[in-house]
């Protein structure tokens, strides 16, 4: 049943994100190319949301559905963490036209050659895995 839920949940935010178009190649596109404040406006309201709402889960003690008590570790401050990671995770984000997220909606929505991409980010977490234990981190 709880399934259920998860599944409801990530078609509704399916939906908003492709509704809003930020899903949109060309949205996407016109950030990169600083032409449009559309989506930079998605993405900081989503960014000061998520601050609220992780500081709020740290203060409250909250617990999960599952009744566990979410525990949030503070994650190690490294320049190469973030610098080399950002730096990677933005050229395939502006080489491929979406993030991960998107990769789901555009498949959901029927552009078929997003599968593409979808191998390819399928191919690179694999990829990270067999490599994570010589990363910087």
């Amino acid at each position: 049943m709880k399934n259920i839920v998860y599944i409801i949940l990530g078609t509704f935010l399916g939906i908003v994100l492709y509704k809003s178009e930020a899903a949109s190649w060309f949205r996407i596109y016109e950030m990169f190319q600083f032409d449009s404040f559309h989506m930079y406006g998605i993405i900081g309201s989503a960014l000061a949301l998520g601050v609220v709402l992780v500081f709020w889960i740290k203060k409250s003690k909250i617990k999960s559905f599952s009744g566990e008590t979410i525990s949030i570790p503070d994650k190690e401050k490294t320049f190469a963490r973030y610098i080399l990671g950002g730096t990677l995770f933005g050229l395939g984000w502006a080489l491929a036209g979406a993030c991960p997220g998107p990769i789901y909606i555009l498949v959901g929505a029927g552009y078929w050659p997003i599968f593409i991409v979808l191998l390819g980010a399928v191919l690179g977490a694999f990829v990270y895995g067999v490599v994570r234990g010589k990363l910087p981190h």
